[in-house]
């Protein structure tokens, strides 16, 4: 059977396009339809990239403000708030309650909108404020009523992006796509904590507030601004009319999430639709990602106490977190070069693996030695790991092809699960483990371990899947079709 011909039969079959026998001819005799179509998609991706930039910035804020408490802590918040005990432990963990409790609700509301860009922003103005709160807290009591509700207002954000750009992204696109996002994190480490030390080394007394206030203030501010233009830049999904797309490249948005289907059918793809609940906590294959990636968030607590592992060099609060900022940088380039290779080879498990690898060896170097050296350059090795995060979200999201209501809830429920995790996890880092934290390390290392088993697991199961589907086409004479990629 000729690739044609094949190709037709396949169309035929699953019901794919609404016209086959025009698509068809363009298979036949590429010619002018072919280059039309490659110029309109290459417009498509340009636009599309710039509003996933910016949705990386605003995620760059919702990281910022969720962790700005670490580098407060090194200008007197623990003092000025009467902390004591694992009070601030506390405040750090207590915002994961929410976090994690509103993202499956948060996702499913988020897929039956026609403007979720709507709701995104006004969210983003919520945690905005909620932030600004925070530096007016007086009290613990207070302080952990703000961290409760930026939680909540919080939530929103990351799981609700990552479904929009599936939305809009190819499998074979979308892992470079995501990787903007591990990226922001990077870039929130790095400038945040940049930010952190002019605003806590400038602005102490000013206006009558302590420094560690100010910078609240001003990155709940800037979030408010920021929330203003979303209401603009923040793309809908492909089936709402938005004015930055012509006609065509609107149609030819749906039309490439329908190919990249590759064989599912619309019947079966509709019938999911309105049970994502359902669909998705009733396979076993979303949780065992989801668990995997909850326990692979106790490795990566140590991103909240960064500014503490790092002041336990003996600098001073403004030189530690100027030090804080190159290992992210580093962590920043490496990220973009593992998802783009990642995307380019069909493979997840191996860039998994990688970069927890040599967090692994940042946690063993943390733990051989107090000496100044070692210790900085083991945060080197320690942010090469951050990047698996959300090369996990992503490989579920490329497990998940059938639905989006289902694909909505498998990420909500992963990133959900992952989050209330890190309120024990924040338990982990107790200020008398410290300075040298041998026994937080060890966690980390045991639980990188235990996640890396969990996904080598995975992997066998899905090569198995897509022998069993690359057997049934031989059998049948079927064109090749959908493959999980591993």
């Amino acid at each position: 059977m000729s690739q044609p011909v094949a190709e037709y039969q396949r169309l035929v079959d699953t019901e794919i396009y609404p016209d086959v026998e025009e698509y068809t001819s363009t298979l036949v005799n590429p010619g002018p339809e072919f280059d039309r179509r490659r110029d309109v998609e290459r417009r498509l991706l340009q636009k599309l990239d710039l509003r996933v930039v910016f949705l990386v910035f605003v995620y760059i804020m919702n990281y910022m403000d969720r962790n700005n408490l670490a580098a407060a802590r090194l200008k007197g918040l623990e003092e000025d708030l009467r902390l004591t005990g694992l009070q601030f432990n506390t405040l750090m963990g207590v915002l994961y309650i929410g976090y994690g409790l509103m993202q499956i609700p948060s996702n499913i509301y988020l897929n039956r909108l026609k403007r979720p860009s709507l709701y995104l922003s006004c969210c983003v103005f919520l945690w905005g404020i909620l932030s600004i709160g925070t530096g007016a807290a007086q009290s613990f009591h207070t302080a952990l009523v703000s961290r409760i509700l930026l939680g909540f207002s919080e939530a929103v954000y990351y799981p609700g992006a990552l479904l929009m750009v599936s939305r809009w992204y190819k499998r074979d696109e979308l892992g470079s796509r995501m990787a903007y996002f591990i990226c922001g994190v990077s870039l929130a480490n790095a400038f945040g904590f940049l930010i952190a030390s002019g605003v806590l080394a400038t602005m102490d007394g000013k206006l009558g507030y302590q420094a560690w206030r100010w910078l609240f203030f001003c990155e709940g501010g800037l979030t408010c601004v920021i929330a203003t233009a979303a209401l603009y830049v923040v793309p809908d999904f492909p089936t709402t009319p938005a004015f930055w797309l012509t006609g065509e490249e609107q149609a030819l948005a749906q039309k490439r999430m329908e190919e990249d289907l590759n064989g599912i059918s619309r019947d079966s793809s509709s019938v999911v639709e309105g049970s994502g609940l359902v669909e998705a906590l009733t396979d076993w294959k979303v949780w065992w990602l989801a668990i995997a990636l909850s326990v692979l968030t106790i490795a990566l607590s140590f991103t909240f106490f960064f500014p503490t592992l790092a002041a336990a060099m003996g600098y001073s609060p403004t030189i530690t977190l100027l030090l804080c900022a190159p290992p992210w940088v580093v962590g920043l380039l490496t990220s973009l070069f593992v998802m783009g290779h990642s995307d380019r080879t069909r493979d997840r498990f191996w860039h998994i693996v990688g970069p927890v690898s040599i967090g692994i060896i940042g946690f063993a170097m943390a733990l051989a030695s107090m000496n100044t050296l070692t210790r900085y350059l083991s945060l080197f090795f320690m942010t090469q790991s951050m990047v698996s995060y959300t090369l996990v979200l992503t490989w579920l999201s490329n497990s998940i092809p059938e639905s989006s209501s289902k694909r909505a809830v498998g990420i909500a429920l992963a990133h959900s699960l992952a989050s209330i995790v890190n309120v024990g996890a924040s338990y982990a880092w107790p200020a008398a483990w410290g300075p040298s934290y041998t026994n937080s390390f060890l966690i980390c290392i045991l639980a990188a371990l235990v996640s890396i088993y969990m996904l080598w697991v995975y992997r066998l199961h899905l090569i198995k899947l897509n022998k069993k589907e690359e057997m049934n086409e031989h059998v049948l004479d079927l064109p090749t079709g959908f493959r999980y990629v591993t």
